[in-house]
């Protein structure tokens, strides 16, 4: 068996560049957590991307580290992530935004309702799409 945790060998860090130091820093930092998860250190053997990709989600999912204010609460977003990762099929995701919702305090039955409404749709957007269904019930402009 192997302890692989990707294709690649992630990034230590206590031997990262002062580059990627520094955005593993903010990283704990920003989610108040002690370690730099396994995402992060993957993603870091690139540092442009790994730098891209840090700096977008924290605008979009830290707005308040970002210095901007969300018109969505942090328990929102952080289900809006695990719906579309349930959806995609990324269990590294589903584990990391459920461990996300629930430190927000979303509470187990609540996430059986999330991923019950998850199911739903997308059941019924597979309908919807097989059916090719002309949308009638249309947003105002």
């Amino acid at each position: 068996m192997s302890d692989r945790i990707a294709t690649v060998l992630p990034i230590n860090e206590a031997t990262a560049s002062p580059r990627v130091a520094a955005i593993f820093e903010d990283i704990k930092r920003t989610k108040q957590i002690d370690f730099v998860p396994n995402f992060w250190r993957v993603l870091a053997t690139n540092p442009d991307q790994f730098e891209l990709i840090w700096t977008r989600l924290k605008a979009l999912m830290h707005p308040e580290a970002a210095g901007r204010t969300s018109p969505l609460d942090a328990v929102t977003r952080e289900i809006i992530a695990l719906a579309v990762s349930a959806t995609n099929g990324c269990s590294y995701c589903v584990n990391s935004q459920t461990a996300a919702v629930r430190k927000l305090g979303l509470n187990v039955e609540a996430l059986g309702e999330v991923l019950a409404i998850v199911a739903l749709f997308n059941s019924t957007n597979a309908l919807a799409e097989g059916y090719q269904i002309v949308p009638d019930v249309l947003p105002p402009l």
